[in-house]
């Protein structure tokens, strides 16, 4: 099992590579990128659990990417650990100063890092900011994302389930279950990268749930392009038996069909006058969606 993902942001391929090679035998599931823009992109394709970051980059400083990264909301959760050869205390202040958790200078100690890297991933799922099997923000992140939408407009908030998840945990075991979690996150990201906004939120709400909020006029193809996809990529979690039956056949001969999504979706349109409003909303159009499915 991985112990989280790691984004590299490093130009000098020495030390990028021998990060890269020391932090996947740690464990970690790591991706590089020689530039800022490079990193940016791929925070929003692949969230990571930490990013380690040099500030001295071809393209944009490090700074920038850090500014970027804690003004979008996808990115802004994520924690950052600066990396680099300035060891004025200006420079520290001025990165710290813009959101990241972290700064070590080089040379550095491997074992040093290893631990500061642990460490932040560690704490930030303590404080209950991320969910450890998808990465995406969870309990806290979303109140504070939620306690925020009455206030702006122009908002779309989906409230996302995985039918028939439970029969597929019980015949296929939990290591193909978190693949199937993941694997939703990582369409989330996908479908919200193309037809979504810089400003849209994902989090992992529970168990088998997400919520999505967007700030695009495109939630509609949203909806459709999450659906479509999730159908299509989810066959592949079945063996040939399983998909060519439609479903699993349980022990008392019933068939539990092929996982699906349930969606609820309520607009800042909807008349909702709280958040307890608006989910509760969202929440029975999910059910009177799973129902007719």
């Amino acid at each position: 099992m991985s112990n989280g993902r790691i984004l590299i942001v490093e130009d000098d391929f020495d030390i990028s590579n021998m990060l890269r090679i020391f932090f996947t035998g740690q464990g970690y599931n790591v991706d590089v990128a020689d530039r800022g823009l490079d990193a940016l992109d791929l925070c929003r394709k692949k969230l990571p659990d930490l990013i380690v970051l040099d500030i001295m980059l071809p393209d944009m400083d490090g700074y920038a990417v850090c500014k970027d990264l804690r003004t979008t909301t996808r990115t802004s959760h994520i924690p950052i650990i600066f990396l680099t050869q300035r060891d004025d205390r200006s420079d520290k202040i001025a990165g710290l100063e813009l959101g990241a958790d972290d700064y070590i200078t080089k040379p550095f100690d491997i074992e040093e890092l290893k631990l500061r890297v642990r460490t932040a991933i560690n704490v930030h799922k303590r404080l209950n900011m991320t969910d450890p099997t998808t990465g995406l923000p969870s309990s806290r992140l979303i109140e504070e994302q939620l306690r925020t939408l009455m206030r702006t407009s122009g908002w779309t908030y989906f409230q996302i389930g995985i039918d028939n998840i439970e029969p597929f945990n019980d015949e296929y075991g939990f290591v193909a279950r978190d693949e199937v979690l993941r694997f939703t996150a990582m369409l989330l990201n996908e479908v919200v990268d193309e037809y979504g906004t810089l400003d849209d939120f994902i989090g992992h709400a529970s168990s088998y749930s997400f919520v999505l909020i967007t700030m695009s006029d495109e939630a509609k193809t949203i909806e459709e392009q999450l659906r479509q996809r999730f159908n299509e990529g989810i066959l592949s979690h079945y063996n040939f038996m399983d998909r060519e039956n439609g479903g699993i056949t349980m022990s008392d001969g019933a068939l539990a069909p092929l996982m699906t999504l349930s969606i609820g979706i309520v607009s800042d349109k909807s008349g909702a006058i709280d958040i307890r409003e608006v989910t509760e909303m969202a929440s029975e159009k999910r059910r009177q969606d799973r129902e007719n499915r």
